[in-house]
């Protein structure tokens, strides 16, 4: 299974605004259809409790959203069998679990936390990025307060809009990719 980091941030690494969480608030509207295309095409997303409530999220058929959460039983009224699923699982797990049902792709949509939580596992092979051309000098950062050593390769990156969004992805290199690994 493909694991899918997916992220907006701005030039100086903020992923959020200050202390405002809400992208949308910021993000150009080229990023935000960007990402209703993907969310749309995705039959598999993964985001943590911070974010779902943020922008609760409405069930549907076409794909399973599993929420992690360190008290799942608090999420019990917005579980729909199938489509919304709360856990307090560990990311390996969940992939693991998830792995063995066949599903081909995970997309992993939140927080520094959850990003932090699967780079710290070594779980993401892939990290979208759209880049804003924006310098908020606080925020949160994509991930902090954590010791990671992560190499990446570019695959792609585009210009989307007339201001210099560019929307990026990266495969993330494993040990043997890289010179003198094994």
């Amino acid at each position: 299974m493909k694991k899918i980091l997916i992220f907006v941030t701005t030039l100086d690494g903020k992923v959020t605004k200050g202390d405002n969480p809400f992208v949308k608030s910021w993000s150009s509207r080229s990023d935000q259809e960007y990402f209703r295309n993907i969310w749309s095409s995705s039959s598999l997303i993964v985001m943590g409790s911070k974010t779902f409530i943020l922008d609760p999220i409405k069930p549907s058929p076409e794909r399973l959203l599993i929420v992690i959460t360190s008290r799942p039983h608090e999420f019990s009224q917005f579980n729909v069998p199938g489509q919304i699923e709360f856990t307090d699982e560990k990311p390996a797990e969940i992939v693991s679990r998830l792995e063995k049902k066949g599903i081909g792709q995970m997309l992993i949509v939140g927080g520094p936390h959850l990003a932090a939580s699967f780079l710290r596992e070594k779980l993401i092979d892939e990290l979208w990025l759209t880049i804003e051309p924006k310098i908020f000098g606080e925020g949160n950062d994509l991930v902090s307060g954590e010791r990671l050593d992560i190499s990446l390769k570019l695959i792609s990156c585009e210009k989307v809009n007339d201001e210099g969004t560019l929307i990026t992805k990266y495969a993330v290199l494993k040990p043997s990719d890289l010179p003198g690994g094994p």
